[in-house]
């Protein structure tokens, strides 16, 4: 599965450099190395996940593109928007041998990104395959599959408005994904809705209403007997807000592993005392007291600080929800019974999460 990191905050920047390149669990080396915490029987007390499962989940290697959406305000200074928007690059070449990767990173301070490293399923290799996907101010990340895209693929495009599937630039599954969560947001309006802010609801309850559609999809063309799970770990923000997803319709088995934390950032940020690495010291001076760094969320499929009592593993099946203000939410993302694969009998309950 791909990797990806996603950090937002009010009013405290963070430099590209301090949370994608230097720490030894940065999303960059995460290419090829991994961390890993807790990571690998996925939290299942019931022990059910599969070493299959296992091997399917946490592919050592993610070398197929790195994608890189970070918000400035420059458009805000020049008389455009009333907000952020999205810069992005994107590149198929080891991020950390990119030089225009490590240049964006060294000089480029944010208070919004997502950045994503890929493992590609069964699509090529190509800038326009990687994540984010950005329309207007909205920009999308995942991780997973959805199952048995193929066959849903031109169903799924019938669902789109226009202007979002003319957006699609590249064949993934999450490309797909993102256009028809953007038709949802927008009402159907098109790029007439991609530039307006939308509440964390209802960018919650547009991502429901995408994953509904993609599970009856499903079921109409394979039939319920057929359909298989998919895997939906997604972020989606528009520079201020954020809500991340991590998402399995079966029974018993695990999402891919998502964290999130409201303290990393300082230990991240160079102007503050800590070093994202154990046993190191930060070298700079006249350092700010950690009391000082501002209100963040970061979220990622793996932790990249020392600090394990700073990351929590998100829930199987829950919504994170950031405000405008750096506050969090985590909300239950409810589904018919019925569209949860069971081998066994199915559950009891009309709506699970």
């Amino acid at each position: 599965m791909c990797r990806w990191f996603a950090y937002v905050s009010p009013g405290e920047d963070c430099l590209l450099e301090d949370v994608l390149v230097t720490p030894a669990h940065s999303l960059a080396k995460q290419v090829n190395e991994h961390y890993l915490p807790k990571l690998l029987h996925n939290e299942d007390a019931a022990g059910a996940t599969t070493e299959r499962e296992i091997a399917l989940r946490n592919r050592l290697l993610n070398v197929d593109g790195l994608g890189l959406a970070w918000y400035t305000d420059v458009d805000l200074r020049f008389g455009g928007g009333d907000g952020p928007r999205p810069a992005l690059y994107k590149t198929t070449q080891p991020p950390l041998h990119d030089t225009n990767f490590r240049s964006i990173c060294a000089n480029t301070a944010t208070r919004a990104c997502l950045a994503h490293i890929r493992a590609a399923t069964a699509t090529a290799i190509t800038p326009v395959n990687n994540h984010p996907f950005v329309f207007g101010r909205h920009a999308l990340m995942h991780n997973g599959f959805i199952s048995d895209f193929l066959a849903i693929r031109r169903d799924m495009t019938l669902l789109m408005d226009d202007d979002a599937f003319a957006n699609i630039d590249g064949s993934t599954d999450s490309e797909h994904f993102a256009a028809l969560y953007m038709t949802h947001l927008a009402g159907g309006r098109g790029k007439a809705g991609w530039d307006e802010q939308y509440s964390t609801e209802h960018m919650h309850v547009a991502l429901q209403r995408t994953v509904d559609d993609l599970i009856q999809l499903q079921r109409t063309k394979l039939g319920p007997d057929r359909a298989q799970p998919s895997s939906l770990n997604v972020a989606a923000t528009d520079g201020e807000r954020l809500v991340a997803y991590r998402f399995r319709n079966h029974a018993t088995e695990q999402p891919p592993s998502l964290y999130y934390s409201i303290n990393a950032g300082a230990t991240l940020n160079r102007k503050y005392p800590d070093h994202p690495d154990a046993g190191r010291d930060n070298p700079r001076q006249h350092l700010l007291p950690p009391e000082q760094h501002g209100r963040h969320v970061i979220v990622a499929s793996e932790p990249c600080t020392y600090r394990e009592c700073d990351w929590t593993l998100l829930g199987k099946n829950i919504c994170l929800a950031v405000e405008a203000d750096g506050s969090l939410e985590l909300r239950n993302v409810l589904y018919p019974a019925d569209y949860t694969v069971n081998e066994g009998s199915g559950p009891a309950d009309d709506w699970v999460t």
